[in-house]
């Protein structure tokens, strides 16, 4: 994983969390996203404590329009994204992750 560059989504907490802790310990930039900037900011903080190279990406997925704002941040602060991984979706949603971002 080393030099990649990974988004993972809902990664503030559970699943998404251990998917992007794991990540970062195999050498993987990642672009740490949630909706709650304390627990947000604490995953990432402690993730770079860790020598791990991360981005804070501040957003709701929920909303129409937010999961391409979310892509475009953590591109913007990363320099790409490599992996894509979406965790917590909305199960009301009727897009696919595919049909909502567009990763350049």
């Amino acid at each position: 994983m080393q030099g990649k560059r990974a988004l993972v989504t809902g990664s503030s907490i559970g699943l998404g969390e251990a998917i992007a802790r794991a990540l970062a310990a195999e050498g993987a930039a990642v672009a740490i996203h949630g909706r709650q900037p304390k627990r947000t900011n604490a995953v990432a903080a402690d993730i770079e404590a860790r020598g791990g190279r991360v981005a804070v990406v501040l957003d709701d997925l929920t909303v129409e329009g937010e999961a391409q704002n979310i892509a475009d941040s953590a591109i913007e602060q990363l320099g790409g994204i490599d992996i894509l991984k979406f965790v917590g979706m909305p199960i009301t949603t009727t897009k696919t992750p595919s049909s909502m971002v567009s990763v350049r």
